[in-house]
């Protein structure tokens, strides 16, 4: 297996599971309403709001990845859309899931040698940097994700 894939192995794990952590973000969103997606628990971000964030540089480098100029600020990455039903919701989530297996097709098609290049600038570090922080990035959100889904679940916050 060539470090492409096994990159694209290992977000694969972290969106949809087969990890070594047990945990991955379509287990943790499976039974997440919209209601429970945008509770607000004390100053925390919501559900909708970490998944968009997550989600934002994923199609961040999915640009990148395709041949577009990278086109993301961190100041928009937690401005997620309004939904207005729960099918705008779960439609939603089955449109990162599917524009993840994209990204892991991508990073998969990505030639070895690029993995050293620098991402776009050289002050964005190298490809493989870039993909391996988004991938650390998402377990921290995921491990905020789950804990929020705790709190929500608890008699005295639900």
């Amino acid at each position: 297996m060539n470090y492409p894939e096994q990159i694209a192995d290992h977000f694969k794990g972290v969106y949809f599971g087969g990890n070594w952590t047990c945990a991955n973000l379509k287990d943790q969103l499976q039974d997440v309403d919209l209601k429970m997606a945008t509770a607000q628990i004390e100053d925390l971000n919501t559900i909708a709001t970490l998944v968009y964030h997550i989600h934002y540089f994923v199609l961040a480098q999915t640009q990148v990845l395709s041949g577009e100029p990278l086109n993301a600020k961190d100041s928009e990455s937690f401005e997620h859309p309004k939904f207005s039903s729960e099918a705008d919701w779960q439609d939603w989530k089955k449109s990162i899931f599917k524009e993840a297996e994209n990204f892991i097709q991508l990073i998969k098609k990505l030639p070895e040698e690029k993995l050293q290049a620098f991402f776009e600038e050289e002050k964005y570090g190298s490809y493989y940097r870039n993909l391996q922080g988004l991938i650390e990035h998402t377990h921290y959100h995921l491990g905020q994700i789950a804990l929020i889904k705790k709190l929500i679940l608890k008699p005295t916050y639900g």
